[in-house]
């Protein structure tokens, strides 16, 4: 359980979702864990939740959208804990308006870039210089969306906002690889949470169960557990790397559900 001892962790967008998954097995393995988002009182009830399991965690207010609070964030963990090792981009509004292309403002399309790009851009800006002071460099985890593998028929703007986190993945994995920060994107399939689950409708359940290759949909957990890997030292020589943790959604062709209504194996 100390496969992340000694390292400072900050992983965004963590009061809630994905983000606690994520958080609380990185306390499990040793980390000390910088609690980040919007919500101060759920933000501090998973710093609670954390020390209650033995670990280490610490709230910082922070709006992806405003450059001065994620700057002070960086700037505030690098006071606090004398460095910063890893950090999860997980920050990212799926609720905003989004539709298809005809449909789409400017403005609609500005927020949800501003929110799920430009965020995740300027946060890795903020923590290069850190990662660079460290011996041992650092780990850069993005978390993206299937919504990028593919064409689908709404979420115009947020698909194509986590198809360019793929891509600044790869970038910076290139860019300072040398400097030993290596940077990984993981993109989940259905991930259901205890906020979210209410609001997941059984016939979108039916559909992934109906298409993914094992017996249920994800939690935030099976996100975590690649994310552990990631920001430790095992996954030294992994960089560059967009992985998918979507049940093997995306391992098949596209037919695949609707032949299975059939019972049939082909046409």
């Amino acid at each position: 359980m100390d496969r992340l001892k000694g390292k400072v962790a900050i992983v965004t967008g963590s009061t809630s979702g994905i983000g606690i998954g994520i958080a609380r097995l990185f306390a499990l393995e040793g980390a000390k864990v910088v609690i980040c988002g919007r919500r101060e009182a759920k933000g501090q009830a998973v710093v609670d939740k954390i020390a209650a399991e033995g670990g280490e965690a610490w709230y910082h207010f922070m709006d992806m959208t405003d450059t001065d609070s994620v700057k002070k964030l960086f700037d505030d963990t690098a006071e606090k804990f004398g460095k910063i090792d890893i950090l999860v981009n997980n920050a990212a509004n799926v609720g905003l308006k989004d539709g298809r292309v005809d449909e789409l403002t400017l403005e609609m399309w500005d927020a949800i870039f501003s929110s799920d790009m430009r965020g995740t851009f300027y946060a890795t800006q903020c923590v290069l210089p850190y990662m660079q002071k460290n011996e041992n460099g650092g780990s850069i985890i993005n978390i993206g969306s299937m919504a990028s593998c593919g064409g689908d028929l709404g979420s115009t703007a947020y698909a194509c906002a986590k198809a360019g986190v793929n891509m600044l993945t790869q970038y910076t994995a290139l860019q300072y690889g040398k400097q030993k920060i290596r940077c990984n994107c993981i993109r989940p399939g259905l991930i259901v949470t205890p906020e979210n689950e209410a609001n997941v409708p059984q016939v979108l359940k039916d559909i992934f169960l109906n298409n993914i290759d094992v017996d249920r949909y994800g939690c935030p957990e099976d996100i975590g557990h690649l994310c552990v890997y990631l920001a430790s030292d095992e996954s030294n020589y992994v960089t560059g790397q967009i992985m998918d943790v979507d049940g093997g959604m995306n391992s098949h062709v596209p037919t695949v559900g609707e032949f299975k209504k059939m019972s049939s194996r082909t046409w």
